[in-house]
């Protein structure tokens, strides 16, 4: 279905306005609420390794159409597009909650507080998960019906695409299922079984440093599904960190105590390696860079913001309002109202959200503004895109100051800047996923108010979801650890600390943003290189095995693969398949199980192993993501 530049008035979706079809059905929520909670719990252990996660509407979309049409033996896309609904929500959630909640486990370890219960952590999670529905009701009208044709959302776009390739008889649903059995084989043999190690690392003394790579799929699938570009970007700020900055600091600075090290970095180096000056130093510098690259992005898109914060202001005239048409009707506007005011009392009186009046107004000022930033920036560049970290990290810087003016110091102050940080957090990477959603039933003629309600549905489910994963990754593993390295986390962490205490080494912290300043000048993305710089050599370099894959699979073919393409499905199946099977290794690991399954003493394959599980990885992703789609002639216009 061709979408062309026509005024709203004009446009025709699938389902026409005053045809009635299954929508919002017993089948649908309950599938919905399934792939919720497992995309939720996938991307929740993927973002926790990685510090990045990806769109799980494309995925959700493709199992819901095979259950309904093929198994189910049903003909109805609303419902398949409820499911993907409903099943988004929950990786979107995860998204925005892992990014900063994990600060609250590594500050109980430091015995700075206690450790975050399972209610804290779901009524969080539930207040800004549901705040991000909320703002979207009256930004729809604005962003998703006047924009349309202007703004593309490209993940609701390809969504709706492939939806429409499954009503016209194709289905990709058993490629992202073997993605998934293929990825979760692998990871119990890597980390389960542990016959083959998890990195391959190549010792580079010339250089005082190392080469390495992880063997994991979720790593050559967010390559794939990234793209050369974004990948090789992340890769240049790996090579930058270990190739440039290790070397030089080892090289002038053997000698030197540097805080925040207590020995020489010679000793440092001797002892531990390349590894311990990435973690010493090297990590402050990305954080530094990631920072910076945040702000920037946000400075660049103010002319957005400014342009959507006023069309959402004249939206709201006419939002909640049941107009003549199905496909107009959104949740009421008086209880979306009602809904935000309870939510801000309920996040200044609740005893688990250590958050103070002030710090409640500040969220809803904050939330429906970057939730309009938000929105607007997935419309433009899509989700993966989306700066929800330089978002969360704004938020944090201005809100610690605040508190920290007004008296609220200590452990009570830095509680309550993350929990004011994840809210917002969770708040723009709802209202990211809710645009693409609507912008999907847009095209297919879903009714608005059935599809609000259904991400509510979605992050109210994903809510205490989330707080179970949580706890058992931190039971199982740790944050901070090389298993869980919570690398936004982490960074959210000594923010908060720099500028409660004062105490960060703010020269390494100011040599990444300056880093970051001669990259934005040149031209190319900040945040990309910025997360290569901050994360392990060996994530971003699997990482950009799956860019390589992707630049060579687009050039074979000839033609640039979409969102839809099978790689991408394949790739999708792969990260889910591995975080599911992390899940479960982390549930092993609580009940004391992994250490009877533990097979390294006696058939260890070594390096050898890693290579020959890489290869087939890598012959795995190609073959699939080779095979044509089966329905190739261009669908009928709609409009």
């Amino acid at each position: 279905m061709s979408e062309k530049n026509k005024k709203d008035t004009e446009f025709k979706p699938y389902i026409p306005a005053d045809k009635i079809t299954p929508e919002f059905t017993a089948t649908s929520v309950i599938m919905g609420v399934i792939l919720a909670v497992i995309f939720g719990a996938a991307n929740a252990y993927l973002g926790l390794r990685v510090g990045m996660t990806v769109s799980a509407s494309i995925p959700a979309a493709v199992i819901s159409m095979g259950v309904i049409r093929l198994i189910m033996r049903k003909d109805s896309i609303l419902e398949s597009n409820m499911v993907q609904t409903i099943g988004s929500a929950g990786e979107s959630l995860a998204a925005g909650a892992i990014f900063t909640m994990p600060v609250l486990f590594l500050w109980a370890k430091e015995n700075v507080t206690d450790s975050p219960s399972l209610v804290t952590i779901s009524l969080i999670a539930l207040c800004g998960g549901i705040l991000g529905v909320l703002f979207m009701v009256p930004l729809r009208n604005a962003l998703i019906v006047k924009e349309h044709g202007v703004l593309p959302y490209p993940e609701g776009t390809a969504c709706a695409e492939v939806l429409l390739a499954g009503e016209e008889g194709g289905s990709s649903a058993k490629t992202v299922f073997l993605g998934m059995g293929l990825a979760a084989v692998f990871k119990f043999v890597v980390d389960g079984l542990k016959m083959i190690p998890g990195v391959i690392t190549a010792p580079i003394k010339a250089l005082k440093t190392e080469l390495s790579a992880e063997v994991y799929p979720a790593l050559i699938g967010v390559g794939y599904i990234c793209g050369p570009k974004i990948s090789s970007y992340m890769f240049a700020g790996g090579i930058l960190g270990w190739f440039v900055l290790i070397p030089a600091i080892i090289t002038f600075g053997a000698g030197t105590v540097l805080y925040p090290g207590t020995e020489t970095i010679a000793e440092i180096y001797a002892v531990n390696g390349a590894s311990a000056i990435w973690s010493f130093y090297i990590r402050y510098i990305g954080a530094g860079m990631v920072a910076a690259g945040g702000i920037i992005s946000l400075i660049k898109s103010l002319p957005l913001i400014v342009n959507t914060f006023a069309g959402a202001m004249k939206g709201m005239k006419t939002a909640g309002k049941a107009g003549t048409k199905r496909t107009d009707i959104d949740i009421d506007m008086r209880f979306v109202l009602v809904g935000i005011i309870a939510i801000t009392v309920a996040i200044w009186l609740l005893p688990q959200i250590p958050v103070s009046l002030l710090g409640a107004i500040l969220i809803v000022i904050f939330g429906f503004f970057f939730g309009a930033v938000s929105s607007r920036m997935v419309g433009l560049v899509g989700s993966s895109n989306n700066p929800v970290s330089g978002m969360a990290i704004a938020t944090l810087l201005f809100s610690t100051l605040v508190l920290k003016i007004t008296g609220d110091t200590g452990s009570h102050g830095m509680v309550g800047a993350i929990s004011i940080g994840s809210i917002i957090c969770i708040v723009a990477a709802m209202a990211g996923d809710t645009s693409q959603d609507l912008k999907t039933g847009f095209i297919l003629g879903a009714t608005p108010k059935k599809q609000q309600t259904g991400e509510l549905i979605g992050a109210l489910i994903s809510a205490f979801t989330i707080g179970g994963v949580l706890i058992l990754l931190d039971k199982a593993w740790g944050f901070g650890t090389t298993e869980l390295a919570a690398p936004q986390a982490t960074l959210m962490k000594m923010i908060v600390e720099g500028v409660m205490d004062g105490n960060l080494p703010w020269a390494l912290v100011f040599i990444g943003v300056f880093i970051a300043v001669v990259v934005e000048i040149l031209g190319i993305p900040v945040l990309p290189v910025a997360i290569g710089l901050y994360l392990p050599l060996e994530l971003s370099s699997t990482i950009m095995i799956g860019g390589i894959i992707r630049w060579f699979i687009d050039k074979k073919s000839k033609v640039k693969h979409d969102e839809a393409g099978a790689g991408v499905l394949f790739c999708s199946g792969m990260i889910a398949g591995e975080g599911l099977v992390g899940i479960l290794l982390a549930i092993l690991a609580v009940l004391g199980v992994t250490d009877k399954i533990d097979l390294s003493g006696s058939m260890n394959t070594g390096v050898a192993g890693g290579i020959v599980l890489m290869l087939i990885m890598i012959i795995c992703v190609s073959r699939f993501a080779l095979i044509k789609p089966k329905n190739t002639e261009p669908k009928e216009d709609k409009q």
